[in-house]
């Protein structure tokens, strides 16, 4: 199927999904089809969602398996060339997708891309952190340290994913962040650098509310790629100096809350990280 298929995850959301899902419908270069995956919601997500049904497609999963899954399961209904996210409690600039696949037709060979963002936080733009910029092209060693793609702003090749796997439903958080280690060490991951996305944060139900210590899933995420990841030197170097430093950071932290054992074994791993089947 040519076309965009959006996947939009989304759990107890109602208003904002709605939101999210007319941005995708209203686009200026219409998508192949918009697949909403309700993860186990218990508000009145689907009376909401009502008036826009015969326009998409909805998945509803029966308990709430986390945004991984919800991800996942809207991958395998989807049929397009191109993949979209869309975070429910974000949503699209009208010409989002247009000028997404106009740059996928000028750049044959690449397979992800990004844009900028409105950043909102309690209902006010504000101006993201310097440690926030989004680089283009080789972000792998930049992408370490903290996510540096959101969901809502990549588009990628459905053959991308193919090749480096799904996201990894093990990871309550951080899901993201392992999906881009694994894409930015293979290729490029370009920024248009044109504000099509509005990205909400600072509510209580986001992740980063609902799971402090997000290091911690950084550091599986770092892990699993050391062991599996078809690194160069030059990034297995960098991935190996950062998750030392992250694994001291959390492992210290750990410590000052009182959680000794966890802290002690963070703070145990092989400084150097090469007996990499022990760590995590």
């Amino acid at each position: 199927m040519q076309g965009v298929s959006v996947i939009i995850p989304t759990f107890n959301r109602a208003e904002k999904l709605v939101r999210a899902v007319s941005s995708a419908l209203s686009q200026s270069a219409p998508p192949a089809e918009v697949i909403v995956v309700d993860d186990g919601s218990t508000d009145h997500t689907k009376s909401a969602l009502a008036p826009l049904i015969h326009r998409i497609t909805y998945v509803r999963h029966r308990e709430n398996r986390g945004v991984s899954a919800a991800r996942n399961t809207g991958l395998r209904r989807s049929g397009a060339e191109f993949i979209a996210f869309l975070d429910s409690d974000d949503h699209w600039v009208e010409d989002k997708l247009a000028v997404q696949t106009r740059f996928f037709r000028r750049h044959p060979d690449a397979v992800a891309c990004q844009t900028e963002e409105i950043w909102i936080r309690g209902g006010r733009r504000v101006n993201p952190k310097k440690k926030h910029k989004k680089p283009s092209g080789d972000i792998f060693s930049a992408s370490l340290k903290l996510c540096l793609v959101s969901p809502s702003a990549v588009m990628l090749r459905r053959s991308l994913l193919d090749e480096v796997g799904l996201f990894d439903e093990s990871l309550p958080a951080c899901e993201d962040y392992d999906l881009w280690l694994r894409i930015g060490c293979r290729y490029p991951i370009h920024l248009i650098p044109e504000y099509l996305v509005v990205k909400e944060g600072g509510a209580p139900d986001q992740l980063s509310a609902r799971y402090p210590g997000m290091d911690r899933f950084r550091i599986r995420a770092m892990v699993k790629l050391l062991k599996t990841a078809p690194l160069s030197e030059r990034q297995r170097r960098a991935a190996t100096e950062k998750l030392a430093l992250k694994c001291r950071i959390y492992g210290n932290g750990c410590l000052k809350r009182g959680k000794t054992e966890e802290g002690r074994y963070y703070l145990n791993l092989p400084a150097d990280m090469k007996d990499i089947d022990k760590c995590v």
